[in-house]
């Protein structure tokens, strides 16, 4: 359907109501009228490597349904019931695909970031009181193994340990020498750690050995962030999940399709953006290589990939594309019709340089874990508003909420509130697994608090200002500053510490810490890092900056007032890319703006080529403008 403005998505969700319009009931109703409708068409590819002439495995939609009723089969004779909790900690694969789609018809999934310390995982594995977990055999170059042996040990609850073996992926030399050099991983844990493969085999592949109830229930829990002691847990209904496919479908996606998506299969943009809206739609999706992106050889052979599947639509997330914008385009990407950028801000500079390398539309968009994913869209037929995340897919509701004297009201046109969502996707009032973590999270019963501040247009277009609950963004992942800022309270010269994301023009936003010193510590800046690498459980989560200040900025009542700290961290670091290109400016002031957000105001100190200034700065997602201008 056509889609290039607010009045379009009106018209489809009168043409076609929700839920009068949802595809299916179960995850598996819907698998099963797509094998009947493109059953030999291909469904998912996966590359164990990145090059264009490398081996893939390809499954049909027929093969894909067998595999994901053989694996729901084994789930279930494994005692889990629909309320069970069936775990994985994997690289992307086929098999993960076929665990993950399998887990939700037999019980409830749960994706887990595998670069995640034990100690998390485990939290993850007892909040969701896991009883299976798939992860992987011991192999080079990867810790995931070992990680789970220690995780599981803290998991009292799992019984059952199925290791996927990444040796089948492997040809000629390497396949005779991983067997000989693969890591010894004692386990320690009183789980039953059993081959999948072997296990899976034992299953029948045709139908299902229970019954697939029609019934609305929770079929996935996805983790946010991970960064602390306890994650918060979301729970995803297979409305919502459906949801998610079939707007994918509905605006986007047919069977004629190639995605490319070179995004982790435990994050909800890779799962219920894309996977869902195949299953919907009958599209083909690749997968290359285990670690997608961070894969070896994957920006290099990136573009040569787009031509070898024929790619029509690209996902990706801001700091892909500036890694790609490193390379020359070096192959026909002539099919490619969308590139869909998700998960962080997206600066001005890097879209247009996007655009005019390869000739291809960036389409920027929203969503997040809590609303199962999907929110808005820049629409792909009509006006593409640059920082704007565009306009609210059919049959979700966007406020912006402001609290007030009355109560909470709803912002004016333009005016920055905190963005609420009521969509398909929206689990009201269990939103999250434990109870408490719900408690004042929705307005009005059904709006769900995003805790990203934003507006709302004369266009109806949606911008995202900043965030009221101050989450770290590095690139698409979430650090919680409380995870650095706890860190360095336990060093004894650290009165405060506050952590904030710093502009970075690949990342996003990188972590960065200021410290306010008790009376006479003698700490200086490298011991705090110092510090900081030993009891910062994630890596990500290390400062890339800490400075020492003689006093943190306070609120009245002596909390620390982040806005400052953003503001000296945006002056900084535009500064140093202005000295590093040699243009005579400088940041006089960060102010912050009722429609944009902070705001970096430039002072000229001698002749300035405005054009590369323009350029510079564009490649962050923080607006500037010269100081005079009002």
């Amino acid at each position: 359907m056509r889609f290039a403005n607010p009045q379009d998505i009106k018209q489809i969700e009168g043409d076609l109501p929700w839920p009068d319009s949802q595809p299916a009931t179960t995850l598996y109703e819907m698998l099963s009228n797509t094998k009947a409708n493109h059953g030999p068409l291909n469904a998912v590819s996966f590359q164990m490597f990145s090059g264009p002439k490398d081996p893939a495995e390809t499954l049909t939609w027929t093969e894909l349904h067998a595999r994901v009723t053989q694996a729901a089969n084994l789930f279930r004779s494994l005692g889990v019931k629909e309320t069970d909790t069936i775990a994985f900690v994997l690289p992307n694969s086929t098999e993960t695909v076929v665990t993950l789609l399998g887990g939700a018809v037999a019980g409830i999934v749960n994706p887990i970031n595998p670069l995640l310390e034990p100690e998390q995982i485990s939290a993850i594995l007892r909040e969701t009181d896991a009883k299976v977990v798939v992860t992987l055999k011991e192999f080079p170059k990867t810790d995931v193994a070992q990680k789970m042996a220690e995780a599981v040990r803290h998991a009292p609850h799992v019984h059952t340990v199925l290791e996927v073996d990444l040796l089948r992926y492997m040809t000629g030399l390497k396949k005779l020498i991983v067997p000989f050099i693969r890591p010894k991983n004692p386990v320690g844990h009183h789980a039953r750690v059993v081959d999948w493969d072997s296990e899976v085999s034992k299953h029948p592949r045709d139908a299902l050995t229970f019954e697939d109830r029609a019934s609305e229930r929770v079929a996935a829990y996805f983790h946010t962030g991970g960064t602390t002691g306890m994650p918060k847990v979301a729970q995803h209904n297979y409305s919502g999940m459906i949801y998610n496919g079939w707007v994918g479908h509905t605006l986007l996606f047919t069977e004629e399709d190639n995605v490319i998506c070179p995004l982790p299969l435990f994050h909800v943009f890779a799962v219920h953006v894309i996977l869902m809206a195949m299953i919907a739609s009958g599209a083909h999706v690749i997968f290359p290589t285990p670690q997608g992106y961070r894969g070896e050889g994957v920006f290099d052979n990136f573009w040569k990939l787009v031509e070898r599947w024929k790619v029509t639509f690209i996902i990706t997330v801001p700091t892909a594309i500036a890694a790609k914008m490193q390379r020359p385009v070096n192959a026909d990407v002539s099919t490619v019709k969308t590139a869909f950028s998700g998960s962080a801000p997206l600066p001005v500079e890097l879209f247009h340089r996007f655009e005019r390398a390869t000739g291809v539309t960036l389409v920027e968009g929203y969503g997040l874990t809590e609303a199962t994913c999907l929110v808005s869209c820049n629409p792909v037929d009509g006006e593409k508003k640059i920082g704007s995340v565009g306009i609210p897919f059919p049959h979700c509701n966007v406020k912006i909420l402001k609290q007030s004297p009355e109560g909470v009201v709803e912002c004016e046109v333009d005016e920055v509130g905190e963005i609420c969502v009521d969509n398909p996707g929206v689990r009201q009032g269990g939103t999250y697994t434990e109870t408490d973590k719900n408690r004042d999270l929705y307005h009005f019963g059904n709006f769900l608090r995003t805790g990203d501040l934003g507006r709302i247009d004369p266009d109806g277009y949606l911008w995202i200002t900043g965030r009221a609950k101050d989450l770290i963004i590095r690139g698409g992942h979430n650090i919680d500053p409380a995870e650095i800022e706890e860190a360095l309270a336990g060093h004894k010269d650290v009165a405060f510490a506050g952590a904030i994301g710093q502009p970075d023009s690949f990342a996003g936003e990188l972590p960065c810490v200021y410290v306010e010193l008790v009376e006479d510590a003698t700490a200086n800046e490298d011991e705090l890092m110092t510090w900081c690498r030993e009891h910062i459980h994630e890596r990500a989560a290390i400062p890339k900056h800490l400075e020492i200040l003689p006093e943190l900025p306070k609120t009245a009542v002596g909390k620390i007032f982040k806005p400052d700290l953003r503001k000296r961290a945006i002056a900084r670091i535009y500064d140093a890319a202005l000295q590093k290109e040699g243009l005579a400016a400088h940041v006089a002031a960060v102010t912050e703006d009722k429609k944009l957000g902070l705001v970096a105001h430039l002072e000229k100190t001698g002749d300035v080529d405005e054009e590369k200034l323009t350029h510079v700065l564009g490649e962050y997602t923080r607006p500037w403008r010269w100081k005079d201008v009002a």
